[in-house]
């Protein structure tokens, strides 16, 4: 099998893609963040079985150096090393741009000197900004409403540009939003379900009426991987999407019947994005993917939020419920 690369491989999706590559026989190198804690982020959680068939490499996306070394002797990269908070964006939109566009360039770069065989860009729904059409396809226009989906659309273009220009074989992998256990409570679902599993009787949300198109993070590594063992996906930006949309209001609702039907939904100000940021409408067109590769979903919504609810109930220590994560 290919030897594969795998940036952000300590974070959420990275982890379950790093955990499913070396299931199906893949030998992988994880790029994880450098730290003085040597903390491999939810790596460390994933099983010594299967860790011991992974290659750690300690380093920083922002790095040119260091990103090339990491890519010596792997055939492929799976980039998905990025900053990808949007509150955070409005406060921080430089480290956005090292992040993630030069982050980007970097793993480009040093495809193209080294002759990599594949690259898959890890971009994001939120390039397409609030739904001018359902469901949104690949050809739905690009609009940044916020810093962090205005360096992911930059990121997204360069590596069209290398494909363009220099025949560099990147695919633009675009999941919709992912969800499951090991997610930070920055997202919505997570942030509902811990402060449920605490106990509190007010959950505290921004708004309640933007739609999102939920992937099962399961659901979302083997969509990666259909890609990327496709060479029809050459060339191409593809959605990972279920094709099927749910309001932040009626989420929280199934939630608190779910775990505790006494909570009632109130309004915190800190949490609602700028009038003209916010995203009212995502529902992602899985035509594509499912014509190029073959994908579909195997998890329900609802068995993804048991296995959510599940991974969050084990580990509620490792969240900071009190406060507002950006």
């Amino acid at each position: 099998m290919k030897k594969v690369l795998v940036t952000g491989s300590d974070g959420f999706i990275g982890s379950h893609l790093t955990e499913t590559l070396v299931k199906k026989g893949y030998e992988v190198k994880a790029f994880v963040y450098y730290n003085s804690f040597n903390s491999w982020g939810w790596l460390d959680n994933v099983s010594k079985d299967i860790m011991k068939h992974v290659e750690v490499f300690q380093g920083d996306i922002r790095d040119p150096h260091g990103v090339k070394e990491s890519l010596q002797g792997c055939d492929a990269v799976f980039h998905l090393a990025a900053l990808i908070a949007i509150p955070f964006s409005y406060y921080s939109p430089d480290t956005y741009v090292d992040t993630n566009i030069k982050g980007t360039l970097n793993i480009l770069q040093a495809s193209r000197e080294l002759g990599t065989e594949r690259v898959l860009v890890t971009s994001t729904s939120e390039v397409y900004g609030t739904a001018k059409y359902v469901p949104i396809d690949e050809h739905h226009p690009y609009q940044g409403q916020s810093p962090y989906s205005a360096t992911k659309i930059g990121a997204d273009r360069l590596a069209e540009s290398f494909y363009r220009a220099f025949d560099l074989p990147v695919s633009i992998v675009r999941p919709f939003n992912t969800y499951g256990p090991r997610q930070s409570a920055r997202a919505v679902i997570p942030t509902i379900i811990t402060q449920l599993l605490a106990g509190q009787e007010e959950i505290k949300l921004g708004s309640l009426s933007p739609t999102r198109d939920f992937n099962y993070v399961k659901d979302t590594a083997n969509g990666f991987i259909s890609i990327y063992e496709s060479m029809n996906t050459i060339g191409e930006e593809i959605n990972i999407a279920t094709q099927r949309e749910i309001s932040i209001g009626e989420l929280a609702a199934e939630l608190i019947k779910q775990i505790n039907p006494k909570a009632r939904i109130c309004c915190d100000e800190q949490r609602l994005r700028p009038q003209k940021s916010e995203v009212n409408r995502l529902l992602g067109s899985n035509t594509k993917i499912k014509e190029l590769t073959g994908w579909k979903p195997e998890y329900t919504f609802e068995q993804g939020l048991e296995e959510t609810i599940a991974f969050l109930r084990r580990n509620l220590d490792k969240y900071k419920i009190e406060m507002y994560n950006l």
